[in-house]
């Protein structure tokens, strides 16, 4: 018997409780895991509140990323006791995901754990440190380097925003960080920021173009703040996006695009190939210090998934939160 957060919904009510549940219950897969660390995702907190529709169908386990280690396995390239990351794929969407002890998923959904980190340290980053790192090589590729000029990173206090700021120090970049806590300055700045800009500032909706400011930037907001980050970008620059914690609505012109030759890059890491994953995650593994996991990173176990989400929802939490599923 395995525990396991559960969605359940009643009407228009979506319950999450704690229940147990034996093996056989879980989806086909060629891999049964034992989970170690889950973590507590925007998604999975829309997920648990019934905001957003995010589940296809119940009773769901959310968590869209786990590590643990293999039990059994009916797939060559993973053999019992191998550790393993998932992130994506539909995991508690379509999926029964990792907010649970257990998890039986397809191979091909699995990357082996990369040398330099461990349960903890590669959920830490998670879903977040995956699509940052994506974000990151989108803007490389896109020949933004630090000789460019500075990088932009909106909704820097989150989980994504927080890992962007990091990679992106750690690589040479001269970064701005855009957030709404004016009290998280410093945490910024011990990430990497070199300028802090408030929100406000950047949520105002932007002329056809704007004084030319970022070489680049990493957005996860949407909406007028990716405009104006738009309409700021320098002539031949590049805007990573891959979020909309403000808006998933757009309202610019093809001004900065066909004026100053800007690109606006999509970034998805539920659907990413399985090639690029590895290369993410072996690049995350070499580049983040230490510390960088616990400065960025608080714990919490299963009970304590459904108050957390909701203070994840109303913008009081920073950085990544990590579930212990078998902590008490």
């Amino acid at each position: 018997m395995f525990k396991a957060l559960v969605l359940t919904q009643s009407d228009d009510t979506i319950q999450a409780a704690l229940d147990e549940f034996s093996d056989d219950v879980l989806p086909q897969g060629e891999v049964l895991v034992d989970i170690a660390y889950s973590a507590l995702n925007y998604k999975d907190a829309l997920a648990i509140s019934g905001m957003g529709k995010i589940v296809k169908s119940f009773p769901m386990v959310p968590g869209i990323d786990f590590t643990g280690t293999v039990l059994a396995s009916q797939d060559a390239r993973y053999r019992v006791g191998d550790e393993v990351i998932a992130t994506g794929w539909g995991l508690g969407e379509k999926y029964w995901g990792g907010l649970a002890q257990r998890a039986r998923v397809p191979g091909d959904w699995l990357v082996h754990m990369p040398r330099g980190l461990d349960a903890f340290s590669a959920m830490v980053l998670g879903t977040a440190g995956l699509t940052a790192m994506l974000c990151v090589s989108r803007l490389r590729e896109a020949d933004v380097t630090p000789a460019s000029g500075q990088i932009l990173v909106t909704g820097a206090t989150g989980a994504v925003g927080s890992i962007a700021v990091q990679l992106l120090s750690r690589l040479g970049y001269r970064v701005a960080a855009v957030t709404g806590k004016a009290d998280m300055a410093s945490y910024l700045q011990s990430l990497g920021a070199q300028q802090i800009l408030a929100r406000d500032t950047m949520s105002k909706a932007p002329r056809p173009l704007e004084t030319q400011r970022w070489a680049g930037a990493v957005d996860v907001v949407g909406g007028d703040v990716l405009a104006r980050v738009l309409a700021e970008t320098h002539y031949g620059g590049a805007v990573a996006a891959c979020g909309l914690a403000g808006d998933y609505r757009l309202e610019t012109t093809v001004m900065p695009f066909i004026l100053r030759n800007i690109s606006l890059l999509g970034v998805d890491s539920v659907y990413c190939p399985p090639s690029r994953r590895r290369a993410a995650w072996q690049e995350l593994s070499e580049r983040l210090p230490e510390n960088f996991y616990t400065q960025i990173s608080q714990t919490i176990s299963l009970s304590e998934v459904p108050a957390t989400a909701k203070a994840l929802l109303s913008g009081d939490i920073r950085g990544r939160i990590v579930v212990d599923v078998r902590a008490d």
